[in-house]
């Protein structure tokens, strides 16, 4: 290629020197020249804006150069409370790096999104962006499982951690309670109140209300009975009436399953609440329910010191005293025939099913003739009961204090 064909292909004007038709490898066609341009323009403007980066980068080193030679020459402490945001604004990314240190309860709402939560992670200070929350959230497909609740996390933690711990059902807080069969109401919600901080005096609120937990109208406004034994587990925040609603409504999905109409389901429960009073041994629960039976059929009065212990609602010792059996009550199966008007504990479905299929059989009596084993035993008249009583004395008589 000669010197007058390189001057025509690069700067477009013709030589001197002639006329000369350039060579075919020194000119491209008009298609090719055309994409040729906007490859360079594009690659032009990608440089400039990388130009345009590193010079801003460039600034915020300067400014942070700057402010850094502020803090040494400066104003002393002012200077550093005044300055150094500005620096770490400068400086730090969006998000925290490590597991964080400490301990912060963070909750999380049903219906939260992950900005939300984000959010709220952030103000809290355990993540240190919402943006960098939704980044972790976004890349995780688990993300959408995080269940409402109270969480225990670190402070200033990354988000992709803190978003795992979200997921892990061990950082999520509730208040795990066992109620056993046979409690009073006043011994369930104190249980209750015990196990979740919850104040006493809202269980005794929630109990003036009684239509908002659901009862049936046979209870007549009365919750005992209904509080379904169980174990419960119950998340922070939770109210004392929604609790209670929860076992009330524990209490009819049992019934229900057993094939306890409404309409049964206070003699039933009354019944089955009284065997578990009475009952320890699983065999003996059907036996009781019969003896209840055969002598509401008989119109014999059920002289149950359980009842009588209801009334008074005190525990510790075996069998009732004179003045404990005097004292007015409808409870009171000494003074008044027939059953009580309604339950007198919580039952549970061992109960619940004695009531609904005792065993066929005579017996008009029972007692506990060792209270410590539970060991039981049944007559079917007066004669027979009374030796039974006598080997229940001669256990009182060995066990001072008890009975």
């Amino acid at each position: 290629m000669n010197s007058g064909h390189l001057g025509s292909s690069i700067f477009g004007a013709p030589d001197d020197g002639g006329d000369e038709a350039p060579e075919a490898a020194d000119v491209l066609p008009a298609g090719r020249g055309e994409r040729r341009r906007r490859v360079e323009e594009r690659q032009r403007a990608e440089r400039l804006r990388r130009k345009q980066g590193r010079r801003i980068k460039g600034l915020r080193k300067t400014i942070v150069l700057l402010v850094a030679l502020g803090l040494v020459v400066g104003t002393g402490a002012f200077a550093v409370s005044a300055l150094w945001p500005l620096v770490t604004s400068l400086t730090a990314g969006t998000d925290y790096v490590g597991a964080g240190s400490g301990l912060v309860s963070v909750a999380v709402h049903d219906g939260d999104t992950s900005r939300t939560i984000g959010a709220a992670l952030a103000r809290a200070g355990v993540v240190k962006t919402a943006g960098a929350f939704e980044d972790a959230a976004a890349s995780n497909p688990e993300s959408g499982n995080i269940q409402p609740g109270v969480y225990t996390l670190h402070s200033k933690m990354s988000s992709r951690l803190a978003l795992g711990m979200l997921l892990s059902p061990a950082n999520r807080k509730i208040s795990r309670v066992t109620i056993r069969e046979g409690l009073w109401t006043s011994e369930i919600i104190s249980k209750l109140a015990a196990a979740t901080g919850q104040p006493l005096a809202s269980y005794t609120a929630a109990l003036k209300d009684p239509s908002s937990l659901g009862l049936p109208a046979q209870a007549n406004g009365n919750v005992e009975g209904y509080l379904f034994p169980s174990t419960y587990s119950f998340e922070p925040k939770i109210t004392a009436a929604t609790q209670l609603q929860t076992m009330v409504s524990k209490a009819l999905e049992e019934l229900s399953t057993l094939g306890v109409s409404p309409d049964k389901a206070q003699r039933v429960l009354t019944v089955a609440s009284i065997v578990e009073a009475e009952a320890q041994a699983a065999t003996d629960r059907p036996k009781v329910a019969r003896v209840i039976e055969n002598r509401l059929a008989k119109g014999m009065p059920l002289q149950l010191d359980t009842t009588v212990s209801f009334i008074a609602q005190l525990r510790g010792k075996v069998g009732t005293t004179d003045a404990q059996r005097a004292v007015k009550s409808p409870y009171n199966t000494y003074l008044v025939a027939g059953l009580p008007p309604g339950p007198i504990d919580s039952p549970g479905v061992l109960s619940i099913q004695a009531a609904l299929s005792p065993t066929p059989g005579p017996w008009l009596y029972f007692v506990a003739v060792n209270p410590t084993t539970g060991e039981t035993r049944f007559a079917v008249d007066a004669a027979g009961h009374a030796a039974n009583v006598k080997l229940f004395l001669q256990w009182c008589s060995k066990n001072p204090g008890k009975c």
